[in-house]
């Protein structure tokens, strides 16, 4: 079973997604609603994967937390957002973005393409809706052709 650390400021989100993702099959390993909390959580447990909101409480951002966590190895990381653009020109760590709002199923599918470029180094269709391979997983799959959208 591949943990999971949840990185997202809405508690309410965040306990829905845990929900989700357990009857997906996942173990989530902790919620963090703070990039401090997340790394924390990240060092303590160390996850496979990593489900990151851009914007955190205090003002941090996910991809703070996919820099620091890039030192414990290869963690798979899941951004979500409400505008992929911004994630998908600067973001050097992670290997793909979901847009908010997104379906249920689609998160779970999600992470299951996250957890199988960690694995494998390819990315299979189908992709969900709102769902972007970031370059770093592009270039590591080796086909810049899997981009989703």
């Amino acid at each position: 079973m591949l943990k999971v650390l949840i990185a997202e400021d809405d508690l309410i989100i965040a306990s829905m997604t845990e929900e989700v993702l357990v009857e997906g099959g996942f173990e989530v390993c902790g919620i963090a609603r703070t990039v401090g909390e997340a790394v924390a959580l990240g060092r303590l447990h160390k996850p496979d994967l990593a489900l990151l909101d851009v914007r955190l409480a205090d003002g941090g951002l996910g991809t703070e937390v996919a820099a620091q966590l890039a030192a414990l190895g290869r963690i798979g990381v899941l951004y979500a957002t409400g505008n992929s653009v911004n994630v998908l020109e600067n973001a050097v760590e992670g290997d793909a973005c979901i847009v908010k709002p997104y379906g249920l199923d689609d998160l779970v599918r999600a992470l299951e393409i996250v957890a199988e470029i960690v694995a494998t180094g390819t990315a299979s269709p189908p992709f969900p809706r709102g769902f972007d391979l970031l370059p770093r997983a592009t270039s590591t799959a080796g086909h810049p052709e899997m981009r989703a959208s």
